[in-house]
């Protein structure tokens, strides 16, 4: 059995340290530029209605980012924070609750998102906040565009994880 003595081992492992302390930022820097593009996903623009044939309180039912994932957009009559439209109060919410994806529903009377599972509320108002229950995360928002020109209202992204998803896109 061969020996190697003290000064041959440090020597190897300083060669060794010093060529992977300079491919390191090479190495960096491809993983970023791989990467760059990958954090927005390329979520499809879809058409939901006209603002103006919109009712107050009154929930649309529509499906994004895919025909499997249900949604609600609903016109609340007063400014909301992330609303659109001309009086900045539409908004949108994936309707699968974050606690076991149970399909929650708009209760027009108090006007809050309730889970008939599991008991959890979320506030429409306040950007799908859990207000109650099991559910320990916001109700995923769709994130909205409004067009003046032809007062049409488009989903364009997702604002948090659908329920039972490792990625909102299929």
């Amino acid at each position: 059995m061969a020996t190697i003595s003290r000064r041959t081992f440090l020597k190897a492992g300083g060669g060794v340290a010093a060529s992977v302390v300079i491919g390191v930022p090479a190495l960096t820097q491809a993983a970023t530029s791989s990467a760059e593009g990958r954090v927005n996903l390329p979520y499809p623009t879809r058409a939901i209605g006209k603002a103006q044939q919109l009712q107050a309180n009154t929930p649309v039912a529509f499906a994004y980012p895919d025909d499997t994932s249900p949604c609600v957009l609903i016109k609340m009559g007063a400014p909301v924070p992330g609303g659109v439209g001309p009086q900045r109060d539409i908004v949108a919410y994936s309707t699968l609750c974050t606690h076991m994806g149970c399909p929650v529903t708009y209760d027009a009377e108090q006007r809050l998102f309730k889970c008939p599972c599991h008991f959890s509320i979320f506030d429409p108002e306040h950007v799908g906040q859990m207000v109650s229950g099991q559910a320990t995360e916001n109700l995923p928002s769709i994130v909205l565009v409004y067009n003046p020109d032809d007062d049409s209202v488009n989903a364009i992204a997702v604002n948090g994880l659908i329920y039972g998803r490792q990625s909102n896109l299929l």
